[in-house]
């Protein structure tokens, strides 16, 4: 009998039944899924998906998941309702478990699940949200180390220049991914040559980052093409707010 299973049953055998609560400060479960890159193994506690990686190594996944969290794994029947749905990419994320993370991991992260599908923003624009402005290069750490990807979608932070950048499942992936929800790289990449990284719309008076839905919405005639968002200030446009490019 594992250490796992001895203490499960010692708790089963309390007086009073332990309260699910206390299983779930002891344990976490987990869970393999299907997903848009294939099955994934899900670790979950009574708060949301806590951690989540490709499918082919149980043994492996539970040694980074105690080592990281300081907790063991039970397996478990199923995945918390509305994350498989959200792992196949037809509906949103839920919540993850956070816990046990830095506050500032917490506020990458966070700022990270509000970039909507089929958009893209630099990873500045995350360290800004997140209240940490100059500390884009932690960002970037952080956000390898996502704990949750998918549900928290760092493949939709990119690089300044709106190149997709680095994964931890491989460039190649991120891109197929982004590509999946409707973001436009090939559009994006060819504005890039030109010395381009926001657009603005000559009738609404607003810059937005390319992959912006309002972005996307200017029409060729009244679309203006500029490196930074300063010079289109200066231009006299101010800076959308639904994707909220720096000033």
């Amino acid at each position: 009998m594992s250490i796992e299973d001895a203490l499960a049953a010692a708790l089963s055998e309390l007086a009073a039944p332990a309260p699910s609560t206390l299983i779930d400060k002891v344990f976490g479960h987990w869970t393999a899924a299907p997903s848009r890159i294939g099955d994934v193994l899900v670790a979950f506690t009574g708060h949301g998906v806590h951690y989540l990686r490709p499918a082919g190594d149980p043994q492996g996944f539970a040694a980074d998941y105690r080592a990281r969290f300081g907790r063991p794994l039970r397996a478990a029947d199923r995945a918390p309702a509305g994350v498989v749905p959200a792992l196949r990419g037809t509906a949103r994320a839920p919540r993850p478990d956070l816990t046990g993370l830095s506050a500032f991991e917490r506020d990458v992260l966070t700022a990270t699940r509000g970039i909507p599908a089929g958009q893209t923003r630099p990873y500045g624009w995350v360290a800004r949200e997140a209240g940490h402005p100059g500390a884009v290069r932690a960002v970037g750490s952080v956000l390898a180390r996502n704990p949750v990807p998918l549900l928290v979608p760092c493949h939709r932070v990119v690089r300044a220049d709106g190149a997709p950048g680095e994964y931890m499942f491989g460039a190649d992936r991120k891109a197929e991914l982004l590509r999946d929800e409707g973001a436009p790289l090939d559009d994006v990449a060819e504005l890039a040559r030109a010395g381009v990284h926001y657009l603005a719309s000559d009738t609404t008076g607003i810059v937005c980052y390319p992959t912006c839905r309002d972005a996307r919405r200017i029409t060729e005639v009244h679309r203006h093409g500029f490196r930074s968002v300063a010079a289109a200030v200066d231009a006299g446009y101010r800076p959308c707010r639904t994707c909220r490019p720096a000033a």
